[in-house]
């Protein structure tokens, strides 16, 4: 049995890479072949996985951190240079930002507008921009300063970083945007569909892991807001309605406002960059995994966008996510066939985290038995939910 081995990252426990080589340890105990092939959608990881597939290299890059601090950012290239290949979440990440000090509202995307302005100083023509994982609610804002736009008050001063800068703006100048923007196309992969505002807003659904409280919330949603009102007066771009607008903290807008920028899924590409649906024929399984498995993971993650190709293939998938949340079962009639959590009776969340490589392995070994002898889904204990 040759099994295609293909998980996104764990957000603060593994990289893709570390969990494939995990699962792949289980696979080989099973007996069955390992086919690895880390995912991403976008979201952390993705420079180093499109670099790998398409023979280019990464340079670091000094820039502003989402808390102000200076931090070493990756630019990747390929196709001699003509093409950059960046992550946000490594310019303005929430894996950037110790847990006792995120500060929704107060980290800003300036770094990633660097980092986006090393892309065009280095001589790319087209720029692929990844904006999942971010630590940020700021509507891309501190990125469109850092590229010559001037965000003002009521008395013509530069708005402060992150949200709470957006609740004094009142005019958008765009007199200094960086002139080789117009020159270049910008592609931003989105890890989720969901729109800037309202009940599946970037600030109701993606601020509270971000450091927000319940009035700090409804605060980002209002900043958010007042800043879509001043892009469609000033600039002439409507970002309401977006799908992934609201990705990254309302960075998936801020592209389409200020850079000019095209969204598109980031787990499709990516999975077209590495030619999935070939290697889907060339398999008997597929093996993928995330941190938490629920309702977001239908939206644009990667291991559900590979279980719907896997479903088109006629290859049976099976996801080992860290944990199950509310509203993951849809994914059972969508391309998933069987759930193995790694959070379960006997296992907290906790322990999961500490153990991660060796449970994966566990339950790779596991799938991979299960699976070849036609088991039916696996879902866990109702406690790993």
């Amino acid at each position: 049995m040759r099994v295609l081995v293909a998980p996104a990252s764990f957000k603060e426990c593994l990289s893709a890479a570390e969990a494939a080589r995990a699962l792949a340890e289980g696979v080989r105990r099973a007996g069955a072949e390992a086919v690895l092939l880390p995912l991403a959608d976008g979201g952390r990881g993705t420079a180093d996985c499109v670099v790998l597939a398409l023979g280019g290299r990464t340079v670091a890059v000094r820039v502003t951190g989402p808390l102000g601090e200076s931090v070493a950012a990756a630019l990747g290239l390929v196709d001699a240079g003509r093409t950059a290949v960046l992550e946000m979440a490594s310019a303005s990440g929430l894996a950037l930002v110790p847990r006792e000090r995120r500060d929704a509202l107060h980290a800003t995307t300036r770094g990633t507008g660097e980092l986006l302005r090393a892309a065009l100083d280095a001589g790319a023509q087209k720029i692929f921009l990844g904006i999942g994982d971010s630590a940020t609610s700021d509507g891309g804002a501190g990125a469109a300063q850092a590229l010559g736009f001037r965000l003002l008050d009521a008395g013509g001063r530069p708005i402060g970083p992150g949200a709470a800068g957006l609740e004094t703006l009142a005019r958008i100048d765009p007199g200094g945007k960086d002139p080789r923007l117009a020159q270049t196309e910008v592609v931003v992969a989105c890890d989720v569909d969901n729109p800037l505002l309202g009940p599946r807003g970037a600030a109701r659904i993606f601020s509270p892991q971000k450091g927000a409280g319940p009035a700090e919330v409804e605060r980002i949603e209002a900043a958010l807001a007042r800043l879509a009102e001043i892009v469609r007066r000033d600039l002439g771009v409507d970002v309401l309605g977006l799908a992934g607008g609201g990705a990254a903290g309302g960075l998936g807008a801020g592209a389409v406002a200020f850079l000019g920028a095209r969204l598109m899924p980031g787990a499709e590409w990516v999975m077209d960059v590495l030619a999935i649906d070939a290697r889907l024929h060339e398999v008997d399984l597929v093996l993928t995994a995330e941190g938490r498995f629920d309702a977001q993971s239908l939206g644009g993650k990667a291991p559900m966008a590979l279980a719907r190709r896997a479903r088109a293939a006629g290859v049976p998938c099976a996801v080992i996510p860290g944990s199950l949340g509310p509203g993951y079962e849809p994914a059972l009639a969508q391309g998933v066939t069987a759930i193995f959590p790694l959070v379960r009776e006997n296992v907290t969340l906790r322990e999961a985290m500490a153990e991660a490589p060796a449970l994966l392995a566990a339950r790779a070994e596991e799938a991979v038995r299960r699976c070849a002898a036609g088991a039916g889904p696996d879902r866990g204990d109702a406690r790993s939910r």
